[in-house]
């Protein structure tokens, strides 16, 4: 197989932020090449942004069912091998599920799907495909994190006993306000963005990382929501309590009116040797905190960090690697499992990582609605 797998981008055109995220990330390690897109809904702007970052136009379709037919028709060694979803949310199961039924690999945004029967929907179709599927949780892509989970696994923390994960962002506080302009956020419109926006779309990469690290599974929630306003149908505010084990138990904060915030993920796990901390806006550093030890922060590419961290490290220590690398590290061991590569546990989130995120989804909305009880996940 050439070394350049052959992508196929649906969505995430124009000023789009997780466009050139994933754009730029599929570049980093030089294993993908952009050879065919729908871009825009509009075939104009379709074309137009194509040329614009120097995509070739002969493979820039009009819509995604003619992407499909259209590469279906070239040789083997020449269509597109893998495509990613970079959709709203509505969009990401029938196209996934199209993909996977036409013996295309998959790389989807986040939530997997609009609900939990979908997502066992599609994971039923992934099974028969024998495809690779990978669903961009970005920050399991960190370094640090990935040095974290490393620990945890060898036994650092000893057992686990508290975790505490939030995701503060202020974003939707500049349209929140205003009756009509909230109106044309498409996060808010439940056709578009599911049952939930600030857990839909925050509050779950918060629980992927508290599994991601620890290994362990969230079994039962009980939710709060704010929607702020009496019209506005989806929470923009959430506190989920959740239960792991007896005595495992933790909270996941979110919030996208959490006024000044930017991009406020952080995590700390807490077991009877010691934690450790971590927070998105300042990737570098991993904080291993004891009650009998100075505190020890660790940095990405050194010698003592595992193989999965320095695999995941692209400079010498004192680099500083971001949201691009984060992601990036995602395409790379996605390039691995479509090249049949072998590839470390957890160099990628999986389907199974979508499943459980709308089963988390689902559950918190349904503790909600049913007057804050707990709820038990599958």
């Amino acid at each position: 197989m050439p070394k350049k797998i052959r992508l196929g981008i649906i969505g995430g055109g124009g000023d789009s932020l997780i466009g050139v995220l994933h754009r730029v990330a599929s570049f980093i390690n030089d294993n993908y090449e952009i050879v065919g897109a729908v871009f825009n809904p509009d075939f104009e702007q379709n074309v137009g942004f194509a040329k614009e970052i120097d995509v070739p136009t002969n493979r820039i379709y009009k819509d995604f069912d003619t992407l499909i037919e259209e590469e279906l028709k070239l040789p083997e060694e020449e269509r597109i091998q893998v495509c990613s979803v970079l959709t709203p949310n509505f969009l990401h199961f029938p196209m996934a599920k199209k993909l996977l039924e036409n013996g295309f690999h998959v790389i989807c945004e986040k939530p997997m799907t609009m609900n939990y029967e979908e997502a066992k929907n599609l994971q039923q179709v992934y099974e028969k495909s024998g495809k690779v599927f990978a669903l961009t949780h970005t920050y399991t892509g960190y370094p640090m994190v990935r040095q974290m989970r490393e620990m945890i696994k060898a036994g650092a923390l000893g057992k686990i006993h508290k975790v505490d994960a939030r995701y503060y962002q202020g974003w939707i506080n500049t349209v929140i306000h205003d009756k009509e302009k909230r109106s044309t956020v498409w996060r808010l419109d439940p056709k578009k963005a599911g049952i939930s926006s600030c857990i839909g779309d925050i509050g779950v990469h918060a629980s992927n990382l508290i599994e991601y690290t620890t290994g362990l599974k969230i079994k039962s929630v009980l939710c709060d929501f704010n929607y702020l306003y009496d019209d506005n149908q989806m929470d923009v505010d959430g506190t989920v309590l959740i239960r792991m084990d007896k005595h495992v138990k933790g909270v996941v904060r979110a919030s996208q009116v959490a006024t000044g915030e930017e991009n406020g993920l952080a995590i700390a796990i807490y077991g009877e040797k010691g934690a450790f901390r971590w927070e998105q806006e300042k990737p570098n550093f991993l904080y291993k905190m004891s009650d009998t030890e100075p505190l020890q922060v660790y940095k990405p590419g050194h010698g003592y960090n595992s193989e999965l961290s320095l695999n995941s490290s692209k400079m010498p220590p004192g680099h500083p690697e971001g949201i691009f690398d984060s992601m990036a590290n995602i395409y790379l061991g996605a390039a691995r499992a479509i090249r049949g590569e072998a590839y470390i546990d957890g160099e990628f989130p999986t389907m199974q990582d979508g499943v459980r995120g709308m089963n988390f989804i689902e559950s918190t909305v349904t503790s909600h609605k049913q007057g804050n009880i707990w709820v038990d996940l599958d």
